[in-house]
């Protein structure tokens, strides 16, 4: 496992979401959007699936999964690349679940102070009407690649 730096736990925080990237039967990419639920810097982090479908399958048949996060404002990003482990929501413990719902009282509370600033969203609230987690992805991460190109690294420095 490769431990998180700092810069990267705090995008990982800052987002919420990230594109998790799996392989399917034919060897095809897969991906999709999931929630981050937590994250460990010693390299682990927990992500939210909550229906049970493509990554689901993907990643029974291949471990394998990539997580891509960015920050277009600041011109940063990373690609995680690692192994994951499927783990029923009982067994990843309590704090795990208590953080998810932390996520979904958080999305809700950001989302109703934008609709009152009159910024245009959702005008529903699509979390509240999540199911709960039957699942969580545990990935432990074994490599990370830093997506700003070089040249706009250091002329940013």
């Amino acid at each position: 496992m490769k431990e998180l730096n700092d810069d990267i736990a705090q995008l990982l925080r800052d987002q919420g979401s990230v594109t998790v990237s799996t392989l399917d039967a034919s060897g095809s990419i897969h991906s999709a959007c999931k929630g981050i639920v937590d994250i460990e810097k010693k390299g682990r982090i927990y992500l939210l699936d909550l229906y049970l479908r493509r990554t689901f399958a993907n990643l029974k048949r291949n471990p394998s999964i990539s997580i891509t996060v960015c920050d277009e404002h600041r011109f940063i990003g990373y690609c995680l690349k690692g192994k994951a482990k499927i783990m029923k929501s009982q067994d990843v413990g309590p704090h795990i679940m208590k953080a998810w719902e932390d996520k979904i009282s958080s999305r809700i509370s950001k989302r109703i102070v934008k609709n009152v600033r009159g910024e245009k969203g959702h005008p529903l609230h699509p979390e509240a009407m999540l199911p709960r987690p039957e699942y969580m992805i545990v990935m432990e991460v074994h490599e990370t690649v830093d997506l700003a190109p070089i040249p706009i690294k250091h002329r940013a420095l």
